[in-house]
């Protein structure tokens, strides 16, 4: 049996584009005593999730909001469940891994799948969107692709889908919580997110909302659901009609509560804006040793997954293993861009600045550089309050 001296609960260093450190709300509302998912407790805590997830996601006032029982991934395979039938045609934007589940996902439930792509690093560009869209009865973008740390231009995207009659899905994995959106202002008609990112609560449940147009959509289908655990009609059963369907994990209703409603407290233009001055500290501390940012755009850089390109000769595997030894986790690329860069979390919890000073302290030891703890902390300094 192998010893370990570490402290159980000493804080890992977490920089990862997800999950994302707890947020001290959420962690105290999991000690909460268990109830059942039919108490009026839960669902009175339901009911403010709704509210508060209607804020978050800019959304009309009485648009359908619920927690899907699974992680992000959930949230994006119910959309195409609901929304799709064979035969559907499926318009899918792919600029990275995410966007390349989307398509496969589509594809699973039977729509003609057609795709609009960019090279990877750059924004999906909406001319193509356009010249795309005829028969289109679904439209789906990812808003933050993780894999790559792009920004695509849903607003864009969204108004020439609404012009065109199809519905549009957005994957908001790594922007909801943390930047401000617009889900009636925009036109979208179906969003989701994953807990465990933007929100800083446990991995585990899915914010979504649906528009009244997926509603009508989902109603006149010609086709059971073939996704019974996330069907529309029987989530609505239990957070509208509360009405038994499946049990729910009340704890992660709990967390998600107390992480949501601490986000909206602070506000998110406050949390964009904190955001916004980490990710320039990053890049003044680091810029230095000659890591870059992979998208050449600064208006398509996804504030949240700061994506840099390595420095040439730089031992990805090796840096990372001697980090995480030191109980601080980077992650690197991932596929076509696995070795070539980092993708660094600012998401919830991890984007303070502590955490951050702790890398950077690191990096000072591992790489034998000094400078980069006070180029830092003077880019943080230079902020505006």
């Amino acid at each position: 049996m192998f010893e370990d001296d570490r402290d159980p609960l000493a804080p890992h260093v977490l920089l990862t584009p997800g999950p994302t450190p707890l947020h001290p709300a959420a962690r105290q509302a999991m000690l909460r005593g268990m109830l059942g998912h039919m108490d009026p407790e839960v669902f009175a805590v339901n009911g403010e999730i709704q509210r508060d997830l209607r804020v978050m996601y800019g959304t009309a006032p009485d648009t359908f909001t619920a927690l899907l029982a699974g992680t992000g991934s959930l949230g994006m395979e119910a959309g195409f469940a609901n929304l799709v039938e064979p035969g559907d045609e499926v318009l899918v934007c792919v600029n990275g891994s995410f966007g390349a589940r989307m398509a496969e996902m589509a594809a699973r439930y039977g729509a003609r799948v057609r795709q609009v792509t960019a090279p990877l690093g750059q924004p999906i560009d909406p001319a193509a969107v356009a010249e795309a869209l005829e028969g289109a009865a679904l439209v789906a973008v990812v808003h933050g692709e993780t894999s790559t740390g792009v920004l695509n231009p849903v607003p864009e995207i969204a108004a020439l889908t609404r012009a065109s009659g199809a519905l549009l899905a957005v994957d908001a994995v790594t922007t909801a919580g943390m930047e401000p959106f617009g889900m009636e202002d925009w036109g979208i008609d179906y969003v989701y997110t994953g807990a465990q990112k933007c929100l800083s609560a446990p991995p585990g449940v899915a914010p979504v909302a649906i528009s009244e147009r997926a509603l009508a959509r989902h109603g006149a289908r010609r086709t059971p659901t073939p996704l019974w655990y996330c069907d529309f009609e029987g989530l609505r059963d239990y957070w509208e009609r509360r009405s038994y369907h499946h049990t729910v994990p009340v704890n992660l209703h709990f967390a998600l509560h107390a992480a949501l409603r601490a986000a909206l407290e602070e506000g998110l233009p406050t949390r964009q804006a904190r955001v916004q001055a980490l990710g320039r500290a990053v890049l003044a501390a680091l810029g230095p040793l000659g890591f870059r940012p992979f998208v050449a755009d600064p208006a398509a850089r996804l504030p949240t997954v700061l994506a840099l390109r390595l420095p040439e000769g730089l031992d990805d595997a090796g840096l990372r293993r001697a980090l995480r030894e030191r109980e601080i986790s980077v992650t690197g690329g991932l596929g076509p861009t696995a070795g070539l860069i980092w993708r660094l979390g600012l998401m919830g919890e991890a984007a303070r600045p502590a955490p951050y000073r702790a890398l950077m302290s690191a990096l000072e030891d591992l790489l034998g550089e000094r400078g980069l703890v006070d180029r830092f902390e003077a880019a943080l300094e230079a902020v505006p309050a």
